[in-house]
């Protein structure tokens, strides 16, 4: 299991908690919590026994965006990591999910400030639950700055464009409530209780058929921006096979004998 001095790692289950850690700068992302992520979804993707991960922050809050001064590095750690972006110049999209999607689903769990690069990740997340609290936004243009997380792309995809275009032309900050309403997030939750309303519903995940989830999320990204036709088409690819593995197998078996499944991704 990994992690970085900004970037802590645990298992909870079959589920793998990822916590941005930096606290005393709101978790503005560093090189070594970019690095920690990217090695954090690996992980994921290669360990069969995790079945969804959740993504939070330290220290009541969850990310404020981007610490250029951190990127630079600093002293023997700073090379090192340096030394792991230029083996893989894409390693910081990949971290941020703008160019990697988990094969798990990833659950974030926000607490406090979520703005700017913070607001960018969690649209590259699955299901959101926030405390009633926090605060989301993409700030980049009040600082004449360009949201390039992938904002322009995914926001207007995610939720209604009216909605998306105010949060990015405005760069103003958006409260939980405002948040749940435009369908930027699914939960609001009292402060404080994010990660544990998010380690829910990692359990509910983690209780069904893995193929099933892991091919269920992929169809739904895989056919959005398709026609009607063509999604039912490659729907239909993607899912048929799962009716014919061990797991599916064991999911009848489970219901006709009225207990839970035992699934073996098989």
């Amino acid at each position: 299991m990994g992690g970085t001095e900004h970037l802590t790692v645990q298992r909870e289950g079959a589920t793998l908690v990822l916590t941005l850690n930096r606290p005393e700068a709101k978790n503005a992302l560093s090189l070594p919590m970019l690095v920690g992520l990217y090695d954090g979804w690996a992980e994921a993707d290669e360990d069969d026994t995790i079945r969804s991960i959740v993504l939070t922050g330290a220290g009541g809050a969850f990310c404020a965006g981007m610490d250029l001064k951190a990127l630079a590095g600093d002293g023997m750690a700073g090379q090192h990591y340096r030394d792991r972006l230029k083996a893989d110049p894409d390693l910081h999209w990949k971290a941020m999910l703008r160019h990697h999607r988990p094969r798990k689903p990833v659950i974030a769990a926000v607490e406090g400030y979520c703005v700017a690069g913070g607001t960018e990740i969690l649209q590259g997340t699955d299901i959101r639950v926030a405390g009633e609290s926090a605060t989301f936004g993409l700030f980049e243009v009040r600082r004449g700055l360009f949201p390039i997380g992938g904002s322009t792309v995914r926001l207007q995809r995610q939720i209604p464009r009216t909605h998306a275009l105010e949060m990015l032309l405005t760069g103003r900050p958006y409260s939980a409530e405002e948040a749940a309403a435009i369908g930027l997030i699914g939960h609001v939750v009292p402060d404080g209780t994010a990660l544990a309303r998010a380690l829910e519903i990692a359990e509910q995940v983690n209780a069904c058929g893995p193929l099933a989830v892991e091919a269920v999320k992929a169809s739904v990204y895989e056919t959005g921006e398709m026609t009607e036709t063509d999604g039912l088409a490659a729907e239909l690819a993607r899912g048929w096979p799962v009716f014919d593995t061990a797991d599916a197998k064991e999911g009848a078996r489970a219901f006709a004998e009225k207990r839970p499944p035992i699934y073996k991704r098989a």
